[in-house]
């Protein structure tokens, strides 16, 4: 039998055993490959397969971490269904898009008092009563009409500020004064 396309003769075993199972799609390997990185350049040898499994691992999860942090969230929907790839990277994660639309809700919660139903469906990605549900009994909003409405909070609350500013007239005639002292 011949040697696989991909052996590296210094390749850990554990190396070998995430590559050749599911666990090469885990988000949770990314410091595992890093690690092996490191030990690469120490060593001077190259995995190529290796280095492969964590590029893939790292920029879709990049990916998905940017149009979170930007509050993108039907395009975050639309990427994490877009590819098989996504799917097995939190097929293990227990609750994985529930805990998503968690924390979209929760950033929500925090900047707004009321949305518009389909807005907010397309960010949680929830329809019909799967919607209803989840922003009634898991976040306590309540839908009016075409409208959800967030209760109060201290992070939604509008608040007013009085700038006030504390100008001498002394600051403004050197203003004037350097003003006309100007060459034209």
């Amino acid at each position: 039998m011949g040697v696989p396309f991909d052996y590296v003769p210094e390749r850990p075993e554990h190396i070998d055993v995430i590559l050749n199972g599911l666990d090469r799609y885990n988000p949770e390997t990314t410091t595992v490959f890093q690690d092996y990185v490191m030990q690469q350049c120490e060593n001077q040898t190259y995995d190529c397969y290796a280095n492969l499994a964590l590029l893939k691992l790292g920029p879709k999860l990049n990916i998905l971490r940017n149009l979170l942090e930007r509050a993108d969230y039907e395009a975050f929907w639309e990427t994490l269904n877009s590819d098989d790839l996504y799917a097995d990277l939190y097929a293990d994660v227990s609750g994985f898009e529930e805990l998503m639309r968690v924390r979209i809700a929760v950033t929500v919660s925090q900047a707004v008092r009321e949305v518009d139903r389909s807005v907010l469906e397309g960010w949680l990605n929830l329809r019909g009563q799967e919607f209803e549900h989840f922003v009634g009994e898991v976040c306590g909003w309540s839908v009016d009409g075409s409208t959800v409405k967030v209760p109060l909070n201290k992070e939604n609350e509008a608040k007013g500020t009085v700038v006030r500013e504390n100008v001498k007239f002394e600051q403004f005639s050197r203003l004037i004064r350097r003003a006309y002292e100007q060459p034209a």
